[in-house]
């Protein structure tokens, strides 16, 4: 099933931030900010047990369990057990994300795609974030970026146990939908060429950005989009440097990706335009792409994600993109 049934509208919110990723947020920041996002109308909120080992679960559990339950839509992921045993957050290995959460609760975190782990995570999740129920579960990170020349071999412990789970679990109605939530596009050109299980849609985060699309746009969205395949966008501001940030890839941003974010926005300026709008819209004007779900840790940030998804722009912006080769010749682009 298409998950656009399950969402108000293109945008959602992310809550990797509420983890404490990257600093220690308060815990009234992190709360006003959820609160920000209800009030500005946003009803699909994405967790994980892997954002500060529950954190951000609990954070968003407890704003949300002001509110009633059948007004929003809920996603979370399988993959990592959050476990009461404590471990150095500095040491944990996260592939090539290492420090990312090491401001976040000290809590063993254990990588098991299996299906015990599976339905373990789930219950554990339902826990943290104060509900009786999930809408969407995507199974995380099984991909290059975390386990390297492993990612097969994990993929294939996912396949063997999480999808078929989370198929059953769907078959029954305990969710509504499932996907693989990555940050590589591999893992999901490899499901979409599968039999079976068939997911209902994938959470690619980074990967269809203004600045990362070209390989998404070769095979796996025209393929997404042929199997009826939704896309969640997940970090449209490519973690934070299209943003005002200083990240790109949840590390400092590099030369080469600080030079094309100011070439794009001297485009932006040049045509009186900010550059949240102009990568918010570019990630969702693609055909298989139904939301985007950046990010935040301040209630301001909220009204910008807002403001941004409604600004004019130009169609002569996205022509000078081209023109310039910021974007790919073929990507599609808001209408003018």
């Amino acid at each position: 099933m298409s998950i656009t049934s399950l969402l108000s509208g293109a945008l959602g919110f992310g809550t990797a931030p509420l983890g404490n990723m990257f600093r220690a947020i308060p815990e009234e920041e992190a709360a006003a900010t959820v609160e920000a996002a209800w009030d500005q109308g946003i009803r699909y909120f994405d967790t994980a047990p892997f954002y500060g080992a529950g954190l951000a679960e609990i954070r968003l559990g407890d704003v949300l369990a002001r509110h009633p339950r059948d007004q929003y839509t809920l996603s979370t992921k399988v993959g990592r057990v959050v476990l009461d045993e404590l471990e150095d957050t500095a040491t944990r290995e996260m592939g090539e994300k290492g420090g990312l959460f090491e401001h976040g609760r000290p809590n063993k975190v254990v990588n098991d795609y299996s299906a015990d782990a599976t339905l373990r995570s789930i219950e554990d999740s339902l826990t943290r974030l104060r509900t009786d129920r999930l809408d969407i579960v995507w199974v995380h990170d099984i991909a290059q970026d975390f386990y390297g020349d492993e990612w097969l071999a994990r993929y294939e412990s996912a396949r063997t146990g999480a999808f078929r789970v989370l198929t059953r679990l769907r078959e029954e109605g305990v969710i509504k939908a499932w996907g693989l939530g990555v940050n590589r596009v591999e893992p999901l050109e490899l499901t979409l060429a599968l039999d079976e299980p068939r997911p209902d849609a994938f959470l690619l985060a980074g990967r269809y950005t203004l600045l990362d699309h070209d390989r998404a746009l070769q095979r796996l969205l025209p393929e997404a989009a042929r199997q009826d395949v939704d896309v969640v966008v997940g970090g449209p501001y490519s973690s934070g440097i299209l943003a005002g940030g200083q990240h790109f890839e949840y590390q400092k941003a590099p030369a080469e990706i600080i030079d094309k974010v100011t070439r794009i926005k001297k485009l932006t300026e040049r045509h009186g335009i900010g550059i949240k709008a102009a990568a918010l819209q570019f990630s969702l004007a693609h055909p298989a792409t139904v939301a985007a779900i950046p990010g935040a840790t301040r209630p301001s940030r909220i009204a910008e994600d807002v403001a941004a998804l409604d600004e004019k722009i130009p169609a002569a912006f996205w022509q000078d993109l081209r023109d310039e080769r910021l974007i790919a010749a073929t990507a599609p682009v808001p209408a003018g």
